[in-house]
């Protein structure tokens, strides 16, 4: 199918009210650009592993909406440029000059293929659906993955620091905890390095396919692997699914994430259980780290990739559990 997108140039004061306009004339699914910095809640509700651009607000904002490129679109668009010659009346909508564009629906799905090609960490082999093995030598792990509409393929710096440290403290057998699982790839990571379970966490429902198929992928379809949706931090339905007595804690998300996650993480974790984090910048390693400290962890070891940080550290056995 194709899909005609049409762009409207205006101001981020204008984006919510062209927004809730689209919405009554039947318009669904618009999306926002701008550069008006994320806000706290925001950041706690992204578990990823990228950090955000920071950005300036410099009032431009665009909002788009695809329809269908076989249809008569004319009345609506009509409908829309009166609308918005109306808003001009009371608001800084800026020009509101309409461009418009053809797409496909699989662009949507398939665009980012052109910039995910097989790779190695180390002796592992990381390769997509699509590609054919390059190295038909190779003798190591081959991990097949598929982000899909989730995030994580295992290229990101934070989450190859991630897994070296799940392959250095993974035991057979060991019950780990994965927060923002994404893709799944570390949780199928720890699973192939011995781990007897794995529960994944995550606030996007679009995890639910990216996991289930990616497991199945690497041969772990019957692995016992169980995925929880919503907020570890606050939410104690979660919580109480989640459970405790973990040997490993995998958290790969941004520092701003991590820090309030601590308490709750460590809730999870049986004494002398380990944490993995990463997702840190390197100016925000002395803020996990004390706050590691503040929340009664032993600090094992400190890992750097590029720009980025990896905190690994040790519940102390005298730490008690109130869950």
């Amino acid at each position: 199918m194709r899909y005609n997108k049409y762009t409207i140039e205006t101001t981020t004061v204008a984006e919510d009210i062209i927004i809730s306009m689209l919405d009554d004339l039947g318009v669904e699914g618009a999306q926002i650009e701008d550069n008006i910095p994320l806000s706290e809640s925001e950041l706690a509700g992204m578990f990823v592993d990228i950090n955000p651009i920071e950005k300036t607000d410099d009032g431009r904002a665009y909002v788009s909406f695809y329809l269908d490129a076989d249809e008569d679109n004319t009345e609506l668009i009509r409908s829309v440029e009166s609308e918005l010659e109306d808003m001009k009346s009371y608001l800084d909508i800026g020009s509101c000059r309409i461009t418009v564009s053809t797409t496909k629906d699989e662009d949507f799905l398939n665009n980012w293929k052109q910039y995910f090609h097989q790779f190695y960490i180390d002796d592992i082999l990381f390769i997509p659906s699509w590609e054919e093995v390059e190295a038909p030598d190779h003798k190591g792990m081959t991990i097949h993955i598929d982000p899909g509409t989730a995030f994580g393929t295992g290229m990101h710096e934070t989450t190859q620091l991630c897994i070296r440290a799940l392959r250095k403290y993974v035991k057979p057998g060991a019950r780990v905890l994965d927060v923002g699982t994404g893709s799944g790839v570390l949780a199928i990571m720890a699973l192939k390095f011995g781990a007897g379970s794995v529960t994944g966490t995550d606030l996007d429902e679009c995890a639910k396919a990216a996991t289930a198929d990616n497991l199945a992928a690497n041969g772990l379809g019957d692995a016992d692997f169980r995925l929880v949706m919503g907020n570890l931090i606050d939410d104690e339905n979660v919580q109480k699914e989640v459970g405790d007595g973990y040997d490993i804690v995998v958290a790969n998300i941004l520092a701003q994430v991590l820090i309030p996650l601590l308490p709750e993480g460590i809730k999870c974790l049986k004494p002398g259980g380990i944490y993995i984090m990463s997702g840190i910048i390197d100016d925000k390693e002395k803020d996990v780290v004390d706050a590691c400290e503040a929340n009664g962890l032993k600090v094992l070891e400190v890992n750097k990739f590029g720009e980025w940080i990896n905190v690994t550290a040790c519940i102390d056995f005298s730490l008690t559990k109130t869950r």
